[in-house]
């Protein structure tokens, strides 16, 4: 049987940013990420020979926009032992999720008209800012980083983006456009400031995807 968990609890905070981030992967786009706002209920159930599963009930927030919230129930499911084996995530979303259609086509075709690829670093700065025309390359970060959140997350970890570092366009001769990231996760269960790398592609209509992905040792981070 499962076993009801209050919602603060430290095990349910960390498995709702897991779920948030494997959200945020499948839905998001530069023009669209989604964050943890709330959890409204959990349980937990412990399956013999599997792992524990979580039951989640979730309420999302448009990263942008914060008035706009979506109802999620997730299950998580951390499998036994393995490390190497990613969390399995499911979820349904209950809400409308904004149309980015126009936003996104807009983004893609800047993007493709610039005469040389777009690099920039420290998104957002030590202010904590960011400049409009770089908030879909922050989006796109966000999302991502979503993929790297679920395939490195343990019951012991909770992961966030802290900050884009430096990230540079790759040309490409396909429809795709393709960035290279370097970001800093922060893992919070730890205190840990994680340098990553991660290459990125998106195309308006595939959604976005990560082809490569690699932790850093500390030192690049300075």
């Amino acid at each position: 049987a499962a076993m009801e968990l209050p919602p603060s609890h430290y095990s349910v905070t960390r498995a709702a940013a897991l779920a948030a981030g494997y959200v945020c992967h499948r839905l998001g786009g530069p023009g669209h990420g989604l964050a943890l706002r709330a959890v409204r209920h959990a349980r937990r159930q412990d399956i013999d020979g599997v792992g524990r599963k979580y039951y989640l009930e979730l309420v999302l927030e448009d990263i942008m926009d914060n008035d706009r919230t979506v109802n999620c129930t997730a299950e998580v499911l951390y499998h036994l032992g393995n490390k190497n084996i990613a969390p399995d995530v499911q979820f349904t979303i209950e809400g409308e999720l904004k149309n980015t259609d126009e936003a996104d086509n807009i983004f893609y075709n800047r993007v493709k008209s610039l005469e040389k690829e777009l690099v920039a670093e420290n998104i957002p700065d030590s202010h904590g800012n960011v400049s409009p025309e770089m908030q879909p390359i922050q989006l796109l970060a966000w999302v991502a980083s979503g993929y790297v959140i679920w395939q490195n997350s343990t019951e012991n970890t909770k992961f966030q983006l802290a900050q884009i570092k430096h990230v540079k366009q790759v040309k490409r001769s396909d429809e795709y456009l393709e960035f290279d990231y370097k970001i800093l996760l922060h893992e919070i269960v730890s205190q840990d400031i994680i340098p990553w790398q991660m290459t990125v592609l998106w195309h308006p209509q595939h959604g976005v995807q990560v082809t490569r992905d690699s932790r850093q040792p500390k030192h690049a981070s300075e």
